[in-house]
C-alpha cells in the first residue's frame, strides 16, 4: 500500500510532462497546442497569363509578359489545420477575374509583330476550390521550451484546385460568352485536333507567403499563389484561324453571326484586313495561366489558456 501515493505522484509527473516541454505565448498565458484550427477571409488581386494583351515584342512566356494594369479585385475565405507550426493543410474558396486586350499594346504596337492589330479580348469570372499544404521551414528546428518563438514565418505551399471559367467578349455593348461559339473549330469534324474545352478543370498550385502572428489568436498573412493550367483557352484564344463559313454550318445563324464577328476583329482596326484560314490566332505552346496576391486574416482555435 506503501507504493500507491508513489505510483499516483509518478503518474501524475508524466502527465505534466507534456506541458512543460511545451513554450507559452504572450507571458505565459497560452499553451501551444499540436494541432490548430483556423478560419479566416481573403482578399487581394488576381490577374492572368494568357495569348492577349502583355507587353511589347512577340509575346514572352510567364513573368516577362506580365501586365498589372489588368489585375481584378478577388476574395475569399478558407479552413485550415496547422500540426506543431510547421505543416499546414488548407481549403480555401476563391472567386475573383481575369480579363486580357490587345488594345494595351497601343503604344507599342510597332514592336508587337501583329498582337495589337489582332485586337481580341476577353473577361471570365474565376471561382475556385483550392486544397493544398502548407510548409514552415523556419519551423521545423527543434524549439528551446523556455523560448518564445518567433511571430514571423515564411511558407511555401503546394496544391491542387478545381476552378470554373467562362471567357466572354464584348460586341456593341454586349458580352458573349466565346465557348459555344467555337470560334477555333473546336469540334468541328475539320479541325479534328481541337476538342470543346471544359468550362470546370482542375489547376496545380506553387505559392509562398509570410504569416504574422498577431496575437494567439489571430495572425495575418500576404501570399502570392501561382496556378499551373492543363488549357490554353482561358481567354478562348490558342491556334490559328479557321474558315468563318463553317460557323453557320454548326451554329445556329444568331451564334454564327456573332461568331464571325469575334472571332477575327482586326477589321474593326483596317478595313482591308486580309487573314487568311491558317494564319496564326494564338501560341499553343504555353498553356495559360493565372496567380492571386492575397491578404489573409485568420482567427485560430485550440490554443488553451494556462490556467
Amino acid at each position: 500500500m506503501k507504493k500507491l501515493p508513489l505510483l499516483v505522484l509518478l503518474c501524475a509527473g508524466i502527465i505534466n510532462l507534456p506541458l512543460k516541454a511545451q513554450y507559452y505565448y504572450y507571458d505565459n498565458k497560452y499553451y501551444e497546442a499540436d494541432m490548430v484550427m483556423e478560419f479566416g477571409i481573403t482578399g487581394g488581386i488576381m490577374n492572368s497569363f494568357t495569348d492577349l494583351g502583355g507587353k511589347k515584342g512577340k509575346g514572352r512566356s510567364f513573368i516577362k509578359d506580365l501586365r498589372w494594369k489588368p489585375a481584378r479585385a478577388a476574395y475569399g475565405g478558407y479552413v485550415m489545420t496547422t500540426y506543431k507550426n510547421a505543416l499546414g493543410i488548407r481549403l480555401e474558396l476563391t472567386i475573383g477575374k481575369v480579363v486580357g486586350y490587345d488594345s494595351i499594346l497601343k503604344n507599342v504596337a510597332s514592336s508587337t509583330g501583329g498582337r495589337y492589330e489582332r485586337n481580341l479580348s476577353f473577361e471570365s469570372k474565376i471561382s475556385e476550390f483550392h486544397l493544398g499544404a502548407e510548409l514552415y521551414p523556419m519551423n521545423l528546428r527543434y524549439h528551446d521550451p523556455d523560448e518564445e518563438p518567433s511571430r514571423l514565418s515564411p511558407y511555401g505551399t503546394v496544391g491542387v484546385g478545381y476552378f470554373s471559367f467562362d471567357p466572354q467578349a464584348r460586341l456593341n455593348g454586349q458580352w458573349y460568352a466565346l465557348q459555344p461559339l467555337h470560334t477555333e473549330g473546336q469540334g468541328f469534324k475539320e479541325y479534328k485536333g481541337r476538342k470543346p474545352y471544359k468550362l470546370h478543370q482542375l489547376n496545380y498550385t506553387l505559392g509562398m507567403g509570410l504569416k504574422f502572428e498577431l496575437s494567439p489568436m489571430l495572425n495575418l498573412r500576404m501570399e502570392l499563389l501561382h496556378r499551373i493550367l492543363t488549357t490554353d483557352y482561358l481567354d478562348d484564344v490558342s491556334t490559328t484561324y479557321i474558315d468563318p463559313t463553317l460557323f453557320s454550318t454548326y451554329l445556329t445563324p444568331s451564334q454564327a453571326a456573332v461568331a464571325e464577328k469575334l472571332y477575327n476583329r482586326k477589321g474593326e482596326l483596317n478595313p482591308n484586313d486580309d487573314t487568311a484560314v491558317g494564319d496564326q490566332r494564338g501560341d499553343p505552346k504555353d498553356k495559360d495561366a493565372y496567380f492571386t496576391i492575397m491578404i489573409k486574416f485568420g482567427v485560430m482555435f485550440g490554443r488553451p489558456p494556462r490556467k
